[in-house]
């Protein structure tokens, strides 16, 4: 991805004796910062590896030479040159050990062969490159390496300072432009963007980009024929793999950010639309162009772009593109803006732009997305976020789609808390821990969140509408009540609601809902904003659009934004070097640990439980890690993990860390069986310093979740009633010889916790309205859990969502699915023969064979209610198949085309009815 940008030409090359490289040229590729198209690449330069070809470090005018700085390389080549500079950190080593690397493989039997190159004992310090009377020299930080003398041809000289090139470039590392930092790095991003030469004359005192007029321009054209568009500018010290040393300046710039900041304010447009599956027949422009001045940034979220249950179940959705394009045509006509990012989640999408001229600014661009649906995964609710730095700002923006419905605000804070724990970025720095929503500066939230107005009936909530009496409204609005019971959004500000509620309306109009369901007014599209220097100039809904039941939503903001002063950080810069330096040698670093065992007490599937220590540091700054064991691969077992399980303290510091440990699907079945204990050590390894071990332990109450289907069927009593050597017999027991079991031990047709399950909802909620796809209660997941395996009530508490969602959980913590592994391949093969798909069902071992003729019987029976649950066929095909018919462990992950087959396999079963027995 990088050759484009550093090529080396080989036609008209001279012939080399073996293992010579043959290059004769450097060719030499700018490219705009914001590449989109081919025309945003050009050819800058050729060359020639000729006489006279040498490689120096040179110190560029102006700049200040301290240990740590950066490390310029000049080229020259017949009166040419190319200035390359390596960022400070562990790139630069990378580059160097390249080099080496280099050096010793291509020219080891060279050496052999010819006078002019011989191994060099040299100890050339962190810089590596030392020119010297016309020598190239190729050696690492730990010295060693080859000296090339000035009698080696001119010709290998660029093999080897080539080959280390692109090396450095496959470590994602080429060169750098001057930038915030007085040099400032630029890294690839996710298109195989954003690495740039920095090309000068050998006797330029300023080492910056060339400007050439032929270099294209930023263009709105550009911009919106783009796909994909990433600036990933680092800072110099977010590098991956960075030491001990970096650490400690990275930390204390941190510390001392204010003494070389200023903050500058930049104008964000923020807005939100849920479009209710619709294409973009009308334009954005009285919704993004509403001000006459234009924004800095852009931030466009979007929910149920596409409610097709293609979009919904493979992710699949052609709207992407319309909407894209949509916004791309409405923005402000007075800027130009490039895209930043993209992201999507089914129908949650989220765009951020930024006015071309500010597009360098961006960097660290990273986005996640959370989906927060029926099993705690399904996108069709959920959330996505871009994160990046603008300046020196951290900014987080979400979009998100919470659960529906006025009566389940519960639900709706407990997405808001799922997104927000599981919301995980990686730091370009692999050794920090990931970042979560709350370690930005800035966090913007935006989106379908879906609180009502409740205890007020339609026509009284209209009549307060009609009286534009929004303040006394706002009374009874649910997210204002759940804020300020701090249930949800704690620390979030919204600004005055001065806008009538934009839920629901008739799609073409600006009439109430007009339906037989007559759902009351709502605010359910909504943004809020935490951090500081953050003003909000309007807040206000857009009735100017009519093709949605809701209108969208508009705010603007004034954000103070974190700019550097690149004098006054390199004289920061310089007093930590230097400080630092007087510590080089200090003492070896140890912490004192609040506690080293911990025991997690009745532990349950999917429950988790949390145990915290703190770790305070001595006088030594020290970076520590939980390391793995020998012969294990990670630092603990599955169901344990440590948060965060590496960081850096100061002198004087300390860090909580939490132990979190979560029994899944993945780890029950072996401790139901007890082959598996919770116990585990783990190992706290600090950098220079000695290991510190923790004991981990606990007792798991075994559950029917993660229990195989045979083994269920021979449990008559509940699963925490029994031995756990009768446990551990019948999980342990081989599902071939659940069919051979003499008469006084005939079991169960059916596992009894799946017929509760069932019962339930056949009883219940066969017209539920969107069963099987709206999600439950974590709490009440944890009660119909509780009383599945202890038998306690003959009932099932909880809603019929809750009861729905344990049932696919259930189905899929079997360690063997309903539909066993060994028939996966052959279902996929005939799922659209039913016969030879009915001869695989009588194939399965009884107990499996009876479960999935239940299962189909209990799922027709619901279809026969489709006008009230809102299911049909095909939601029931997507859903069980995935859990009745999973590929074997080892499979690879099932594409589209496989999990169709699963799909259709299933879509048999569910239209006829079942002659199998």
């Amino acid at each position: 991805r990088f050759r484009g940008l550093c090529g080396v030409g080989s036609a008209c090359t001279e012939a080399f004796p073996p293992p010579l490289l043959r290059v004769c040229r450097i060719y030499v590729y700018t490219h705009r910062r914001m590449a989109i198209t081919a025309e945003d690449v050009w050819l800058e330069k050729v060359i020639p590896i000729a006489e006279g070809f040498a490689v120096e470090e040179v110190i560029p005018d102006g700049d200040l030479h301290v240990i740590g700085s950066d490390v310029t390389v000049r080229i020259r080549s017949e009166g040419d040159g190319l200035t390359v500079q390596l960022p400070f950190g562990s790139h630069t080593r990378t580059f160097l050990q390249e080099v080496s690397k280099c050096s010793t493989g291509t020219l080891l039997n060279a050496c052999r062969e010819h006078t002019w190159l011989h191994p060099s004992a040299h100890d050339w310090g962190t810089s590596g490159w030392m020119g010297s009377e016309g020598a190239l020299h190729c050696g690492g930080a730990a010295g060693g390496g080859f000296v090339l003398s000035k009698s080696a041809p001119a010709q290998l000289c660029g093999a080897v300072l080539l080959v280390s090139l692109l090396s450095a470039c496959s470590e994602h590392w080429l060169v750098k432009q001057r930038g915030r930092f007085g040099s400032r790095p630029q890294q690839q991003n996710e298109a195989g963007q954003g690495v740039c030469l920095s090309c000068a004359s050998p006797h330029s005192s300023a080492f910056t980009s060339r400007q050439s007029k032929l270099k294209p321009e930023v263009t709105t054209e550009t911009v919106r024929s783009s796909s994909v568009m990433v600036s990933n500018m680092a800072s110099i010290l977010s590098e991956p793999k960075f030491g001990l040393r970096d650490t400690i300046v990275k930390s204390e710039l941190v510390q001392r950010e204010d003494s070389y900041t200023y903050i500058q304010n930049f104008r964000f447009f923020v807005g939100t639309y849920n479009v209710n599956g619709q294409s973009p027949r009308e334009s954005l422009q009285p919704w993004l162009r509403c001000d006459s001045a234009p924004p800095d940034v852009y931030c466009v979220g979007f929910q149920e772009l596409d409610l097709s249950k293609e979009a919904f179940f493979f992710n699949d959705t052609p709207k992407e593109e319309e909407w894209f394009k949509a916004v791309t045509d409405s923005l402000h006509p007075d800027a130009k803006y490039a895209k930043v990012k993209l992201v999507r989640l089914v129908g949650i999408m989220l765009l951020l732009y930024v006015k071309a001229d500010l597009a360098l600014n961006i960097s660290e661009v990273e986005v996640e997305t959370v989906g927060t649906g029926i099993m705690g995964r399904m996108g069709n609710k959920g959330g996505v976020a871009i994160r990046f730095k603008f300046h020196n700002t951290s900014v987080c923006v979400v979009n998100s789609h919470l659960a529906a419905h006025t009566e389940e605000y519960e639900r709706r804070n407990q997405d808001f808390k799922d997104i927000c724990s599981r919301m995980q970025f990686c730091q370009s720095d692999p050794n920090l821990p990931p970042l979560t929503i709350s370690k930005h500066d800035v966090i913007l939230w935006l989106g379908d969140l879906n609180y009502r107005l409740e205890e007020l009936d339609v026509m009284k909530v209209k009549q307060l509408v009609d009286e534009k009496a929004f303040p006394e409204l706002c009374q009874y609005d649910q997210l204002k009540r759940q804020m300020n019971a701090k249930a949800v959004f704690e620390g979030f500000t919204e600004g005055e609601i001065s806008f009538q509620p934009t839920y629901k309306y008739d799609a073409g109009c600006d009439e109430w809902d007009t339906s037989e369901k007559c759902r009351v007014p709502a605010w359910c599209d909504r943004i809020l904003w935490k951090g500081q220097n953050i003003a909000q100039l309007s807040y206000r809904s857009h009735m100017a659009l009519k093709i949605s039941d809701h209108k969208p939503v508009s705010s603007v903001f004034d954000i103070g934004v974190k700019v550097v002063n690149e004098e006054l950080y390199r004289k920061v810069f310089e007093e930590i070097v230097r400080s630092l330096d007087k510590m080089e040698n200090a003492n070896i670093p140890s912490v004192t640990l609040s506690q080293r065992e911990f025991h997690f007490e009745d532990v349950k599937y999917m429950q988790l439980q949390v145990e915290k220590f703190t770790i305070c540091n001595g006088q030594v700054p020290c970076q520590f890690e939980f390391i793995s064991k020998p012969d294990e691969v990670t630092y603990c077992k599955e169901w344990l993990i440590a948060n965060p399980s590496k960081g850096f303290l100061l002198p004087g510091s300390e860090i909580t860390i939490e132990l979190e440990l979560f029994v899944n699907k993945s780890t029950a079945t072996r401790l139901n069986s007890g082959e598996e204990k919770l116990e585990d050590i783990l190992v706290l390894h600090l950098d220079r310093g000695k290991d510190y071990f923790l004991s981990v332990t606990g007792n798991y109450l075994p559950s029917c979740f993660g229990s195989p289907i045979h083994t269920l069927c021979y449990m008559r009593e509940p699963i925490q009633d029994m031995s756990a050597e009768s446990i551990r017999n019948l999980t342990l027991m081989p599902l071939e010889m659940s069919n051979n079991a003499t008469q006084a031990e005939k079991p169960l047709e059916i596992p009894k916790e799946l017929w509760m399950m069932v019962d339930h909802l056949y009883r219940n909620a066969s017209q539920q309205e969107d069963l099987f796809q709206q999600p439950g209660l974590r709490s009440e997941f944890e009660q119909i859990r509780d009383c599945l395996d202890k038998g306690m009530h003959d009932t099932l508490f909880g809603s019929n969502h809750s009861v729905a969602e344990a049932l696919l959980l259930f189905l899929e913590s079997l360690p063997e699915p309903v539909i066993c592994y060994k028939f996966y391949n052959s279902c996929l093969e005939c799922a659209n023969n039913y016969l030879l798909s009915s001869q695989i069902i009588s194939n399965l071992p009884e107990c499996h064979r009876n479960v999935f003729e239940y299962l189909m019987a209990f799922l027709r029976e619901l279809l026969k209610n489709s006008g009230k649950n809102n299911l049909d066929v095909n939601i029931l095909a997507s859903i069980f198949g995935g859990l009745l018919l999973r590929p074997p462990p080892g499979h690879h992950v099932p594409d589209i085309t496989e999990k169709r087959k699963a799909q259709q396999f299933i879509h048999q079963f569910l239209l006829r009815e079942n002659n199998l027995s």
